[in-house]
């Protein structure tokens, strides 16, 4: 049974820092993209960034490049999302994602496999 659980979200101020952790469980996830996506209210569920869980390469949105970082603990089958200079625009729901795909990355949340259960953050202005 695969388990993605999230943590690290809240409210911070803009400006402010977080980092979010997502721990994977119940297979190997060596041949898997994760992924992290947000949903704010009443909009889709966009893209933010992916790692592959392997080579590590990492793809991050163009929307939150240069402030978002992913990245990915193999001993602890962990990964991350660290986010600087939040604006209140990144408050949302995030989402951990589990995508097995050999080569690349996907940005359609449609691709990924599973999902965790989400994690407020609140940026305040």
């Amino acid at each position: 049974q695969v388990q993605l659980v999230e943590s690290g979200g809240g409210l911070v101020q803009a400006g402010g820092s977080l980092r979010l952790s997502c721990a994977a469980s119940g297979r190997t996830f060596s041949r898997y993209v994760m992924g992290w996506f947000r949903q704010a209210p009443g909009k889709e569920r966009e893209f933010v960034a992916a790692v592959r869980w392997s080579a590590g390469s990492t793809y991050v949105s163009s929307s939150v490049k240069g402030r978002f970082t992913i990245s990915r603990d193999n001993a602890k089958n962990t990964v991350y999302l660290q986010m600087n200079s939040l604006k209140p625009e990144d408050t949302a729901v995030y989402y951990c994602a589990a995508d097995d795909r050999p080569y690349g990355y996907s940005p359609l949340r449609n691709e990924y496999d599973y999902w965790g259960q989400g994690t407020q953050v609140t940026v305040s202005s």
